[in-house]
């Protein structure tokens, strides 16, 4: 049986037993559902069973769910509620870990662009992965929850221009010249989109939301197919131009009615988290190298110095953006979820690894850990932010989604 076959099915059927196990496993420990999606794929990887092989077909879907993860992020959120000192703080926080993880990656690297592969990867945080958490535990409304939205916008945009910068192979300022380009024209398209109510736009949406038309999913994939061969095209990382898909999706359908707004939430939570994104996660799995973990000098030694840098480089920093009032709980919770990153650094080691920069202990290492801050990071974090209520959860606020004002 050919490999692109045998991954058809087996991939899917992971995306269905990884809720499941989840389940049973939420008996005992709420544990995020990707953990179980990249243990299954390590499983069946590879690295261990081999019953799932690396495939081209596997790994371009895996790239589309990657973007669509990307896109709900910056969909997802409210710049409205986090602008002001949130935002402020939080990208200041950024540019302190930014710099203390290029440090940190220069000491640790044998050689200077191993360093900067190393110190950016250090700096991101994973809000893709974090705000269906904090959706679920209902924070996304409250002061703890918009601060750390707004410690996970920094983290993952800062991190993608910092890709674009100084990875992309050009020099640093026709790099910055090229992404000066890019924020023009994604931002013009957001400005045009924010000039009004789209009346039209939303009559259309409403008039297709329920039958074969689809119009709202299908104008999401195109604005994220539009801004990523743009990206792509320009040289710049992928993700920046799915991450900018997010926002001026959110602003062009600001104003549409509530009912249909969380309608056409429900539809793209079903095509990313329901298809696109689990393939990703569960490839991440598949092709994570355990064998170079193992065998490489130091790289297993690596593993949990990395996590432990996590906490240094980018927990810390994103004390800056805590509420005012927050307790030593709540601060607690905040670095840790600051501190949980996987999807970027997926990338930036991709990167790395096709540029023969850096070695592949050292980028199992890092993604290693950034699969143990997924597991234990927002657990940790979650439990902490209880304890810090008195052990009183927050409503769910799973159907509460705010318009981005234009």
């Amino acid at each position: 049986m050919e490999t692109t076959t045998i991954a058809v099915v087996l991939v899917p059927l992971l995306a269905v037993l990884a809720p499941m196990v989840a389940a049973l496993v939420g008996r005992v420990a709420k544990v995020p559902l990707v953990v179980f999606e990249i243990l299954l794929g390590l499983l069946l990887g590879p690295s261990l069973l081999g019953w799932i092989p690396e495939s081209d077909f596997t790994a371009a879907l895996s790239e589309f769910g990657l973007a669509m993860l990307f896109f709900m992020a910056g969909n997802e959120i409210d710049f409205a509620a986090i602008k002001g000192r949130p935002l402020k703080r939080a990208g200041l926080g950024w540019l302190i870990s930014l710099a203390g993880g290029l440090a940190i990656g220069l000491l640790l690297a044998p050689s200077f662009e191993a360093g900067v592969f190393i110190g950016i990867a250090l700096t991101s945080t994973a809000l893709g992965t974090i705000m269906p958490m904090l959706r679920d535990a209902g924070e996304l409304s409250t002061p703890f929850g918009l601060a750390v939205t707004a410690i996970g916008a920094a983290g993952e945009f800062g991190p993608l221009v910092a890709v674009s910068l100084f990875l992309s192979g050009r020099s640093p300022l026709l790099a910055a010249a090229v992404l000066v380009g890019f924020a023009v024209i994604a931002g013009a398209g957001i400005w045009l989109a924010s000039r009004g109510p789209n009346a039209r736009l939303h009559a259309i949406v409403t008039a297709t939301l329920h039958t074969s038309g689809q119009f709202a999913v299908r104008l999401v994939l195109l604005i994220v197919a539009a801004l990523v061969v743009l990206s792509v095209a320009l040289g710049l990382d992928m993700l920046l131009g799915a991450f900018a898909a997010g926002i001026l999706y959110r602003v062009l359908l600001s104003g549409a009615k509530k009912p249909d707004m969380e309608f056409i939430e429900s539809k793209l939570e079903a095509v990313a988290f329901g298809f696109l994104v689990p393939v990703f996660f569960i490839y991440t799995g598949v092709t994570f190298d355990l064998n170079s973990l193992l065998t490489e000098p130091n790289a297993l030694l690596l593993l949990p110095v990395f996590l432990v840098l996590f906490l240094v480089v980018r927990g810390l920093p994103g004390l800056l953006a805590a509420p005012k009032g927050a307790t030593g709980r709540d601060r607690a919770a905040i670095a840790l979820f600051s501190a949980t990153g996987l999807p970027i650094i997926v990338a930036v080691t991709s990167i790395g690894l096709d540029e023969g920069i850096l070695q592949a202990g050292t980028a199992s290492a890092l993604v290693g850990a950034g699969m143990l801050s997924v597991l234990l990071f927002p657990l940790i974090a979650l439990v902490q932010r209880r304890r810090s209520l008195g052990g009183r959860p927050n409503l769910p606020d799973a159907d509460v989604h705010v318009p981005v004002e234009g």
